[in-house]
This record gives structure tokens, sequence and C-alpha cells, in this order.
């Protein structure tokens, strides 16, 4: 694992304690979080040593209608930890969130999704090439595991990180909301205004940071993206 914290608003519903592990396959260009692309980033721990620090919360998550989320990194890159986590917080009466890229969707057992109360799923374009520029990867994955989970009724939440000159052509947004709205099972949109706090880790990694002049989005873009999500008759924050 590499971190942990506990936020509101961001990951999921209620307050959250959010377990961050270490390793990722993508190599978004947007990322925040160089920190977490190796596993070696991270620190060995057991599932029960993590469960006895979500306890420590679990009382006050609970009350805010909140939870665990597994994020990174990718916790896909370790479904049996993620299961582990998952079944632990269900035992606890916590709410559970799966914060994942869906590019290893197929490590996700069924197992895993039936502890699984909602996916946090992360869709950073609709054109292939545009999204393989960004990424290093291709999103076929992520749409089928998006289709395999609206075939399972699991809820998700899209998130849509919003770069200007990057993932703000309307073409593409028209992509994705689209195929959100067509699942069935997308319960809001969650357009996220790209910063640059990250770009110190990679000063410190020695990692060039290709965005770093990349101003965030203005309010009238927001409100563009955000009205263009919602004109497909999804809720959108």
């Amino acid at each position: 694992m590499h971190s942990w914290d506990v936020s509101t608003g961001v990951d999921g519903p209620g307050t959250r304690f959010v377990a961050f592990l270490a390793g990722c396959p993508l190599r978004c260009l947007y990322c925040q979080n160089p920190d977490t692309w190796h596993m070696r980033d991270g620190t060995g721990t057991t599932a029960g040593d993590v469960l006895d620090q979500v306890r420590t919360f679990a009382d006050f998550v609970r009350t805010t209608g909140g939870g665990l989320t597994v994020s990174g990194g990718e916790p896909l890159l370790q479904p049996a930890f993620t299961h582990a986590l998952f079944t632990g917080a269900r035992r606890l009466g916590l709410h559970t969130a799966l914060d994942t890229s869906g590019a290893l969707g197929t490590r996700a057992g069924d197992d895993l999704l039936a502890v699984t109360d909602v996916v946090l799923l992360d869709i950073k374009s609709w054109d292939p090439a545009r999204y393989h520029r960004l990424t290093g990867r291709s999103i076929a994955p992520t749409l089928d595991f998006a289709r395999r989970l609206a075939g399972r009724g699991t809820p998700v939440w899209v998130r849509y990180v919003l770069v200007p000159g990057v993932t703000d052509d309307l073409a593409d947004v028209e992509g994705v909301a689209g195929f959100a709205a067509g699942l069935g099972n997308v319960e809001r949109v969650d357009v996220l205004p790209f910063h640059r706090l990250g770009a110190a880790k990679y000063d410190r990694l020695g990692i060039p940071f290709a965005l770093r002049d990349t101003p965030p989005p203005d309010a009238a873009l927001l409100t563009r993206v955000r009205d263009t999500f919602t004109a497909a008759g999804l809720t959108t924050y």
C-alpha cells in the first residue's frame, strides 16, 4: 500500500477512508501521483492491518454514509488484496468503492464485484488515438469493463478529468457522455478540473511533467463540459 487518507466528497459518497495502493499500468499525462506508479513505491502490509486502521474511523464514516474506497495507483493490480479489504469493510457495515481506470477490468472477479457497492470509473477520453496518447494504453478494456458492470447492474460514477487542450474537445466529451448514458447504471459524472499540484513530485523523482505549462480549465469551459454530460441525461458534478 502506498498511503491512506480520509476525504469527503470526491472518492465516493460521504466521508471515506481511502486506501491508495501502489502500482499502475497507465502513464497518464495528467497524473498527479507519479510516486504510485510502481509496486516498489508502496509498503508491504496485510489487509488485517489496513482494516485495523479503517476500524478506528468506522463509526465516524458510517454516520456520514461513507465507507472505504480503494484507489491507487490501480487497485486491480492487487485484486485479492482489494477483495479482502472490501470483505472486511462490509463486515464493519461500511460502503465500498473501487476507484479504477478499468484497464485491468478482467482482473476484477465476480467475487470482488459482489462486495463492491460502486465503481468510480475513469473514462479518460472517447477517441482511441487520443486515449492512447494520454495513457499509453488502449481504451477497449475500460469500455468492456464498463459494459460488464452495466450487465451486472453495478452502480458507476464516471470520472472525467478536464484538461485544456487535451480532453476538452466537445466531440470527445459527447462520445463519453453518450456511452455513459447508454449504460443505464451511471449514477453521476464527476468532471474533475486538471491542476498542477503534483508538479513537485515529478521534480523530486526527476521525471518530466508534460503538462507543466497547461493551465487549469476556466469556469466557462467547466460549464460547457458539464452541460454536455447533462444534455445526455446524466447527473453531473
